[in-house]
């Protein structure tokens, strides 16, 4: 997952791969309504929701509400809580550290069993089950040599740690670009704005 941005990966792993373009579109605009985010996608309006309300379960968007006056029903608006990312990033980074750390002891305190073919790996009360015989291809089990898993395991640890260790910064995420048409009436308005008060000058000196 390293490919993966900061936004990708958190949502990959709380809401799932699917969620991640919704994400994103979040990411670049505010107050979406639910059914411009369904056109985006192009998802039933259920199907959109319910991502919804798993980015919602963790505080990763936050939603307004009002009514259609013609209607009569709320439309609900959503935006992307990005401050919430790195919290999220540093859970999901800690639950990775205890999953790792309960399989290197696992690793460490069990003996591994594998047939030549290495159809099925099994723990030593797995493997008196099928009398240390492999239940697929039924060739004799022999003792796995596990070292180099464990130091895998061991290896994967620090750089994880190194994360929770790092103080927590908050990923600034792009404000949405203001359109063209928008921009070019903004530059109008100060123009004639300027000119005004230029004209309330002069005939301020004219006067005097």
């Amino acid at each position: 997952m390293k490919s993966l941005n900061l936004l990708d990966e958190v949502v990959t792993e709380i809401a799932g791969a699917e969620v991640v373009r919704l994400a994103r579109i979040l990411k670049k605009n505010k107050n979406v309504s639910e059914f411009r985010l369904t056109s985006y996608i192009k998802q039933e309006i259920n199907v959109t929701r319910n991502m919804l309300y798993r980015l919602y379960e963790v505080n990763l968007v936050s939603f307004t509400r009002k009514k259609d006056k013609k209607k009569g029903w709320y439309i609900y608006y959503w935006t992307l809580n990005d401050k919430q990312l790195p919290y999220l990033y540093r859970d999901i980074v800690a639950k990775k550290i205890d999953r790792l750390n309960e399989r290197l002891e696992r690793e460490k305190v069990s003996q591994f069993f594998l047939c030549d073919d290495e159809c099925v790996r099994l723990d030593f009360d797995q493997a008196t089950e099928f009398d240390f015989k492999c239940p697929e291809c039924n060739e004799l089990l022999s003792l796995e040599d596990n070292s180099a898993k464990i130091a895998d395991l061991e290896g994967q640890l620090p750089a994880l740690e190194k994360i929770l260790k790092t103080p927590l910064k908050v990923v600034k995420i792009p404000e949405p670009k203001v359109k063209k048409k928008k921009a070019k009436k903004a530059k109008k308005v100060k123009k004639a704005k300027k000119n005004v008060k230029k004209k309330v000058k002069k005939t301020k000196k004219k006067k005097r």
